[in-house]
């Protein structure tokens, strides 16, 4: 197909242990700036607080964000599901502990009550939640480890999880070199853009990706700018006959 792009892994510059604090910080920043024009939190904020509101929330609910990051996703998240849903617990987690110290700093200066632990998921497994969300995750990932990290997330989730992620298309590369060279300086940035695209999947390929991992009623839905955003809602439990 002419839109069609091939499937590539390679390792990412964000991803070696050798980065240098300033590209490492320089990088988080620029992708701060995409998650924010891709409107990442408020479309997760969205999907969780339906989430939550369609289970039954416990008091506070809590919401886990795999793979933070710099903190910027999960401090909007945190803002836009208390402005829906009142109190509400929100913790990051993620294996950098330069990222997380990041994401602390963030958070204490946008005056947002946000928990970050630094914890590998794919060795730790996701905390206990109510609902397990995750954003530009999953491409860095193989199938098996991505199938193992969606199991791990709905084993957690009481509700649910929620997943925003890239799409692997030509039309994906392109605003990918173009929203890099556009939104940030950052060299590790504009390499791992592009690469990030080429290592993510398909909507066909998410879907497959979900009945592998046990979560075949996932729902799969196409959204700007080049992403999918995934839904597993829990199903009710049966009472007894």
């Amino acid at each position: 197909m002419p839109w069609s792009l091939p499937p590539s892994r390679a390792a990412e510059l964000m991803d070696a242990p050798s980065l240098g604090e300033a590209d490492h910080l320089h990088a988080l920043a620029a992708l701060a700036r995409i998650n924010a024009v891709s409107l990442t939190a408020s479309r997760l904020a969205a999907a969780t607080g339906g989430m939550l509101a369609a289970a039954g929330t416990v008091t506070p609910p809590t919401v886990v964000d795999v793979a933070c990051g710099g903190g910027d996703v999960t401090i909007g998240l945190a803002r836009r599901l208390r402005r829906r849903a009142g109190d509400v617990r929100v913790i990051g987690i993620d294996c950098s502990p330069r990222a997380v110290a990041r994401a602390r700093t963030a958070a204490d200066r946008a005056g947002v009550d946000v928990a970050f632990e630094v914890s590998d998921v794919l060795t730790a497994g996701c905390p206990p939640c109510d609902v397990a969300v995750s954003s530009l995750f999953l491409h860095h990932l193989d199938d098996p480890a991505a199938c193992e990290l969606l199991r791990g997330m709905a084993d957690a989730a009481r509700c649910g999880i929620v997943n925003s992620e890239l799409v692997r298309s030509r039309i994906g590369l392109g605003l990918a070199v173009v929203g890099t060279t556009l939104l940030s300086t950052s060299r590790v940035a504009r390499v791992d853009g592009p690469l990030s695209v080429r290592a993510a999947r398909t909507p066909a390929e998410y879907r497959g990706l979900c009945a592998r991992a046990g979560l075949e009623d996932a729902t799969i839905r196409r959204i700007w700018p080049e992403r999918v955003m995934l839904r597993w809602h829990r199903p009710p439990a049966r009472g007894p006959r």
